[in-house]
């Protein structure tokens, strides 16, 4: 879904009759300001994201490898 022209022009229109054109730079500064802290977190998110991932896949490698060293030192009693 997706703005076209004409619904474009008609916001604009309808912004200005309502903040008046003294205001709209204030308004769109902060919606510039509000956008970039949007985008910033969501990047922050995702990067702690990634670093939980990656830190359970390293305990599980971690797991994995004391799980094998104690079955060739089980093995090794049995022999």
């Amino acid at each position: 879904m997706s703005l076209g022209f004409t619904e474009i022009i008609l916001i604009l229109l309808v912004i200005l009759i309502l903040f008046g054109a003294k205001r709209i730079p204030e308004i769109a500064k902060a919606l510039g300001r509000a956008s970039y802290e949007f985008k910033k977190a969501k990047n922050e998110l995702t990067e702690e994201g990634r670093d939980l991932v990656e830190t359970a896949e390293k305990a599980a490698e971690k797991e994995d490898a004391q799980k094998a060293a104690e079955n060739g030192a089980t093995q090794e009693k049995q022999s």
